[in-house]
This record gives C-alpha cells, structure tokens and sequence, in this order.
C-alpha cells in the first residue's frame, strides 16, 4: 500500500456502513478489510491488534488508526475536503456541524441503547444525555428547519444522521414524525446510500454461507 492509503476495517449494516457511505459520496480510493461478524472475526487477535474493543468502524489513513464513529467522520470529511462537506475553522457552521457529529455518540446512542434495553436513563445528574423525549425534541426542532440538519447545506453530518434514523425508526427506537421522515427519505436517496446497500447485501450472503459451512 502506498503511503496514502486508506483502509477501512468493515463489518456489513453495521455502523461501519455509515462510515462507508460516506467514503462514496466522498468519492474517494480506499481498502475494505471485511470482518464476519458470524464468525467472530472482530474478535480475533489479527482485529484486537487494530481496535483492542473488537468494535467496527476503524480506518488507517497514511499510517493513522483512528476509531469511535464521529471522529472518523470529522476526520475524513477534513482530510478529504474537496466535497466541501465539512465546514472549515473559521466558517460559522463549524462549531454546529462537530455539535452535532459528537451528539450523536454522546447523546443519541446512549439514549437509544437504554430505550433498547427497556431500562430507566442514569438520575439526571449521571445521565450522558438527559432524557429521551428531550434528546428526540431537540432532533426534530434541527431538522424542522431542513431541508438538511443545517438548512440548504449538506454535509457529513447529514450521512451519519441519515443512516442513524434509517434505521433506529425501522427498528422502533425512534418515534416517526414528520421531519424525520422526510429528512431520512432524503438523505437516503442519494446514490452513495445504494451502492453501500448493495455492498452490504452481498456481504451478508457470503458470510450467511461461510458460517453455514462451520
């Protein structure tokens, strides 16, 4: 590999899909080291090597390993800027546009994985994120704006929160509502999102078919 390399360790409709949709709207060269999640791969030494928690996303870029799915979005949408789909330092959506990239992992998984789980968010004092109904009132006040989460500008933002609703209202941990269903019908239809649904697709069945062979 040369010494701009891209690689992206890649497990399919995971949150690494995200992390490759945004790869092809950013239209740029990269290696997919694919991991069977049927058969543990992520948990092999080779893995625990890159990512010691056996978790999926992880890029190494030019030699770097970066892990935790919104600082590889920040990341890559930086260090590819031809897209224009990370406002630069200076811009006036820069502050708002890493708001609400780091939200998402500090407030939106929390949340959706104690609503998952059936269970009661920490005292107020102790919880990352609050409370639910005040996570989901705050997502569909930025979105009532629209069309994208900082009005007529698109950005990497929107490919993260686009697939993150896709498919937490599809699972039921998100309640629908008007703006989210909007807003993921529109993200969602941008080609990147195909290609990477094909991709994941195909996946599934070869890996389907190796752990049936086991």
């Amino acid at each position: 590999m040369s010494d701009d390399s891209l690689i992206l360790y890649y497990a399919p409709r995971t949150r690494a899909s995200g992390v490759l949709t945004l790869l092809e709207e950013l239209d740029v060269p990269y290696e997919l080291r694919v991991l069977n999640f049927q058969l543990d791969e992520q948990r092999k030494p080779e893995y625990f090597a890159v990512n010691p928690l056996g978790k999926v996303p992880a890029i190494v870029h030019n030699g770097a390993l970066v892990t935790e799915l919104g600082a590889i979005f920040i990341y890559l949408a930086d260090a590819f800027p031809q897209k224009g789909l990370a406002p630069t330092i200076g811009d006036a959506l820069r502050g708002p546009y890493l708001r609400w990239l780091v939200f998402y992992g500090s407030a939106f998984e929390p949340a959706i994985v104690d609503r998952s789980m059936k269970r009661e968010p920490a005292p107020a004092s102790r919880s990352p994120y609050g409370d639910f109904d005040g996570v989901m009132a705050l997502i569909n006040a930025q979105l009532g704006a629209g069309p994208y989460l900082f009005g007529e500008r698109f950005t990497a933002a929107d490919i993260l929160w686009g697939a993150a609703l896709r498919w937490t209202v599809g699972f039921g941990l998100v309640p629908e509502s008007e703006h989210i269903s909007a807003y993921v019908e529109r993200v969602t239809s941008r080609p990147c999102f195909a290609r990477v649904a094909q991709t994941d697709d195909e996946l599934l069945k070869i890996h389907e078919a190796a752990a049936a062979t086991r």
